[in-house]
């Protein structure tokens, strides 16, 4: 027998053929690169001349401004807007910075927000929100607040003073802790807010409202002079209770100390003895 195992084996040579290497088609690759910089130069020419086209557009008179209107202004008038906002007719309605414009124009103290608007090809809105006062608080010299308790403007000769006094805080208080300041008067004008709803009792007898920080808020009457100490907050339970008997307090002003509502359910009157019997 053949011995098998100790037989060499037989190297076959690979009957494959050797794969020659291709020629690169220079013509055909540098068609397409031709190709693909036409195609982007039409692209960028496209671009460029849609930008130059744009620019000649924007700055032609189609778009320059022949209109602008001011909505909602009231206590300040038209022009004090316009010129605030230093928008001139005939400028390119593109060359506008909204924001800036309405930033510009609440440097007026009335103006609580200012919107600025384009509306193409020629006209310029611009819309505002007045503050509407609703008290003046004393801080040495007398300044308008609005609902929200802002501070907003030092009154000058001609403002009205037939509005609500708030006094008690100085001016120190509001520059140190400014967040604090502001929540007491927010609660001013929330009892302010409701004083202006009620029959029996209501602004109209009141001539001032005291911030006591400690004790919370006192109303004096417009008759008498009389301390309501209405403490913090429940101002509407509070004044309901009053209300309830102030028709038989109201003759006797002259003859009280105080009115405290601070106690619950009760109404709590002091006689001025003095008062009293300089009536008598």
């Amino acid at each position: 027998m053949r011995d098998l195992k100790s037989r060499k084996p037989v190297r076959v040579k690979g009957n494959r053929r050797k794969k020659g290497k291709k020629k690169r088609d220079w013509k055909k690759a540098f068609h397409r690169v031709l190709r693909l910089s036409v195609a982007l130069g039409s692209v960028s020419l496209i671009v460029s001349g849609g930008f130059l086209a744009l620019r000649i557009l924007f700055d032609s008179d189609y778009f320059r401004i022949d209109r602008i209107r001011v909505e909602n202004e009231q206590r300040v008038s038209r022009e004090e807007i316009l010129a605030l906002s230093d928008i001139e007719p005939g400028q390119s309605i593109f060359e506008l910075d909204l924001e800036m414009i309405g930033r510009k124009i609440e440097e007026n103290p009335w103006i609580a927000r200012a919107s600025v608007s384009r509306v193409l090809p020629r006209q310029v809105v611009v819309r505002v929100a007045e503050r509407v006062p609703r008290a003046v608080v004393s801080l040495g010299y007398l300044y308008y607040v609005d609902g929200s308790g802002e501070i907003f403007k030092l009154l000058g000769p001609d403002d009205r003073l037939d509005y609500p006094l708030i006094s008690g805080l100085d001016r120190e208080f509001l520059l140190q802790k400014p967040a604090e300041a502001r929540q007491v008067l927010r609660e001013a004008m929330e009892l302010i807010d409701e004083l202006s709803t009620r029959g029996e009792f209501n602004l109209e007898d009141v001539s001032e409202l005291y911030c006591d920080r400690t004790n919370g808020f006192v109303l004096y009457t417009y008759v008498g002079g009389v301390p309501v100490r209405m403490g913090f907050g429940n101002f509407k339970d509070k004044l309901d209770r009053l209300e309830r008997v102030f028709q038989e307090l109201e003759p006797r002003l002259l003859a009280l100390k105080h009115i405290d509502l601070n106690v619950m359910e009760r109404v709590i009157v002091r006689l001025d003895h003095e008062a009293a019997n300089g009536q008598g």
